[in-house]
């Protein structure tokens, strides 16, 4: 191993994920060669503060501040990618790729907008993008779905793949907090950003199912296709609501692989869901990650962790660069696919179904005039020919005080469409006193 030549990095971005990678390859650098079968050596390093950087890598490292310098510079293997954006993110990365380097990123946005042409320009010019880092961090749930479970036939991927909103929630629950006071703790401690729209919106987490959708169904990166719903409009009076029936919301992505009556495709969905309160995902609390996995042969299997942190996302990162390492002399056509399946495997007419067509078990909270009119409710939804599994009145503890009555309603499974027409029909009923609020209630059952 003495005599093999190091693996060159060069890196653009020496922030949080940047400085925490040159500290775990300089702690463990042995332990990392050794399975590697090579060393890995940060060699230049792109950075805004030339002086805060050699203050993280020292003077062994070059230094500048010109990312493309790092992209086609001639003594580096291998790009990693930790700056964040897309615009210029994309720019250095192609850059790299046409100049023969492989590149290794955490930089979920970037992929889930630009990922597909730049898996395809990687493949014509032979080098490789690893992104384990970008989804869910230490967490290797993409080399899970593209070699371990490489047997299966998938049928869905879910899971809790937003830390900031996950804590927010769980906030909610423990603590009965707002909303707006939740996610002013959040960002207190460090786990929301100044401006948490990506997180809160939902932006993040769409981010980060589409890659994982692709890699589960052999699809191009259907980012632009998702439907994204953030956790900005959920009031605790349905996290309480929700826990009197059993129930937990989290902010979950879901992937589900459809082949029947009601549709033929893939849904592709963040949003806020009643899981069962026994439910493993449920568990899921404050800033961690977790996947669920449904294979054909596998069953359910779960893969929880940190889903941000500097050495976290470090930890994926430099899985990544041994990865790479150990490419010498393999051929691209031997190499794991960038999304799991070989080019000409790849599915371009498999579709996201439209919102219409989802189909799961749904949560109403109807507000009423009259404790009284719990019964009228319920029978007029099933008129409609909504599956009504359940309806009671919302435990008078769990109201805010200048909250009326609330009924609480539990369908079956069925499509997003007749739910819809349900509650816009609804609102315009006499006993109704107010608006409808209406969530998806997922069982995610093995």
């Amino acid at each position: 191993m003495g005599a093999t030549r190091p693996l060159r990095v060069g890196m653009i971005g020496i922030g949080t994920v940047g400085a925490g990678t040159f500290r775990v390859l300089a702690r463990n650098q042995a332990l990392i060669a050794a399975r590697a079968g090579r060393g890995i050596k940060l060699v230049v390093v792109c950075a805004r503060s030339l002086s805060r950087a050699m203050g993280v890598v020292g003077t062994d490292v070059a230094l500048t501040n010109d990312p493309m310098q790092v992209a086609t510079h001639p003594e580096v293997d291998v790009l990693v990618e930790v700056a964040g954006g897309t615009g210029p993110a994309r720019d250095w990365v192609l850059a790299a790729i046409r100049a023969g380097k492989h590149v290794v990123t955490a930089n979920k946005a970037l992929l889930a907008t630009h990922g597909n042409e730049i898996f395809a320009a990687a493949r014509l010019h032979g080098v490789t993008v690893a992104y384990e880092g970008a989804v869910a961090v230490s967490i290797p749930i993409i080399k899970a779905l593209r070699e371990g479970l490489t047997a299966n036939r998938i049928e869905w991927v879910a899971g809790i793949i937003n830390g900031t909103t996950n804590f927010i929630l769980s906030k909610m629950r423990d603590e009965g907090l707002g909303f707006a006071e939740a996610l002013e703790q959040a960002q207190a401690l460090g786990y929301a950003e100044v401006d948490p729209t990506f997180d809160i919106e939902g932006i993040d987490a769409a981010h980060k199912i589409a890659l994982l959708a692709a890699n589960a169904f052999g699809m191009p990166v259907r980012f632009a296709d998702a439907q994204v719903e953030g956790i900005t409009r959920l009031q605790g009076l349905d996290v309480a609501c929700a826990e009197q029936l059993g129930f937990r919301i989290k902010l979950l992505g879901v992937a589900r692989r459809r082949s029947d009556g009601d549709g033929n495709g893939v849904e592709l969905r963040v949003q806020p869901a009643l899981l069962p309160a026994t439910h493993l995902l449920a568990q899921v609390n404050g800033s961690m990650n977790a996947v669920m996995v449904k294979g054909d042969a596998a069953g359910v299997t779960m893969f929880y962790g940190a889903g941000a942190g500097s050495e976290q996302t470090a930890s994926a990162v430099i899985a990544d660069l041994v990865d790479v390492a150990r490419l010498a002399g393999t051929h691209a056509a031997q190499r794991v696919p960038h999304l799991g399946f070989h080019a000409h495997a790849v599915d371009e007419q498999l579709a996201v179904l439209p919102r219409a067509a989802v189909h799961t078990r749904h949560y109403l909270r109807v507000p009423v005039h009259s404790a009284q009119q719990v019964g009228e409710v319920g029978a007029w939804l099933a008129a409609q020919n909504l599956p009504v599994a359940r309806v009671e009145l919302a435990c008078e503890k769990a109201l805010p005080t200048s909250a009326g009555p609330q009924v609480l309603v539990l369908t079956d499974a069925v499509a997003q469409a007749a739910v819809d027409l349900a509650v816009d029909a609804l609102a315009a009923h006499p006993a109704v006193a107010g608006s409808v609020v209406s969530l998806r209630v997922e069982m995610l059952e093995g």
